[in-house]
């Protein structure tokens, strides 16, 4: 079990500049996150303690304003904070990712007594949030409907992925309406029966990878959406523009996940005399300083050249994570193993807010490279 206790006080953080928060960050990970990495990756305990630990630390509220208590960092410092994040445990990068893109959807909100009420809670370490809405990626019919109804919106459906159960206390989901719009709105996540419908959370699923998430579906069956819940309407679209326009959004994860490779193969070669894994790592180094700076420098590429930023960064991640296991030889494939839990991280990023296009950009890094 990793043992983080709670001795910040809410806003003692405030006080400190992207570097110390960053310092603050990589002490808490170094001493007690990654020591229990394997254990976080399956145990959803360690994982809630884990977790106890950046909320205590104030690293929750990275994406609250500081009008309401939070630390709002810019982002290129949030950017070096998820790096980090993922270079120690992808389980705990996933599950506060999650809760990041939910407090920044909500302080992007217009309802101001939703974010009057939650962000100065999600400061102090009261609310923890999910999303479910990428669902909305998906051609066909919607899988959540929502009907106007008086007060707000009738939700009915199936949410096949919401992360978190037992560890977020609500989550921001999306539906769509008759209109192709979808409406965003916050909901209990849990098990719900009571006069505005019901929401029916599924057991957790068998995951490869980050299983401790504890990833479940969710059914809502004529939920209502009280207009007061409501976060934001969007147009038809909305999310394969937003997504076109945040291709690089999880590169920052997938360098995290490729410096614990190299952090794996580092610790073997110290180990071993071997001149194999010496050059190994030397070129594995090499190519991810490159693909770095050209990630630091992509402010202004172009749609492909994205894509292809993306895919690189995929594929390396995929060569750095096998090379672990191949100089951890049979090692590697015990579950208890960072090279094995390395290479499942691996694959995880690789499918991480998936389009067409990154699909399709990262096979063809796949079959030319």
């Amino acid at each position: 079990m990793v043992t983080s206790p709670k001795k910040f006080i809410w806003g003692h953080t405030l006080n400190m500049n992207s570097q110390d928060i960053l310092n603050c960050t990589e002490t808490y990970l170094q001493k007690f996150v990654a020591p229990q990495a394997e254990i976080i990756d399956t145990n959803s305990e360690a994982l809630a303690t884990a977790i106890d630990g950046l909320e205590a630390r104030s690293l929750l509220a990275l994406r609250v304003p500081q009008y309401w208590g939070g630390l709002d960092i810019d982002p290129e410092t949030f950017d070096r904070h998820q790096e980090s994040i993922a270079r120690y445990s992808g389980a705990l990068w996933f599950l506060q990712a999650q809760h990041h893109s939910a407090t920044s959807m909500l302080a992007a909100s217009d309802n101001e007594m939703l974010k009057n009420k939650d962000l100065p809670a999600i400061a102090r370490g009261e609310l923890r949030l999910g999303v479910g809405f990428s669902h909305l990626r998906r051609s066909g019919n919607p899988v959540v409907t929502a009907t106007p109804a008086k007060d707000g919106y009738l939700l009915s459906g199936t949410i096949p992925w919401v992360t978190g159960l037992g560890l977020f206390h609500k989550f921001i989901l999306a539906a769509t309406l008759p209109d192709d719009r979808a409406v965003f709105g916050m909901v209990p996540f849990a098990n719900f029966a009571g006069e505005c419908g019901t929401i029916t959370c599924s057991e957790p699923m068998e995951l490869i990878s980050m299983s401790s998430t504890k990833t479940v579906t969710a059914t809502l069956d004529n939920y209502l959406l009280h207009e007061s819940q409501i976060i934001s309407l969007k147009p038809a679209g909305w999310i394969a523009e937003s997504d076109r326009k945040n291709v690089l959004k999880s590169i920052p994860a997938t360098l995290g996940c490729i410096r614990a490779g190299l952090d794996a193969i580092n610790s073997v070669a110290s180990s071993k005399n071997s001149p194999a894994i010496s050059a190994a790592s030397h070129k594995l180094e090499e190519k991810f300083d490159r693909l770095k700076t050209n990630f630091n420098q992509a402010e202004n590429c172009s749609f492909a050249e994205e894509l292809a930023l993306r895919a690189e960064a995929i594929d390396l991640a995929m060569r750095c994570g096998q090379a672990a296991v191949t100089v951890s030889a049979g090692a590697a494939n015990s579950i208890t193993h960072a090279a094995g839990r390395i290479y499942r991280e691996a694959l995880v990023y690789t499918v991480t807010g998936q389009t067409k296009d990154v699909m399709a950009a990262t096979l063809d890094r796949i079959l030319n490279s």
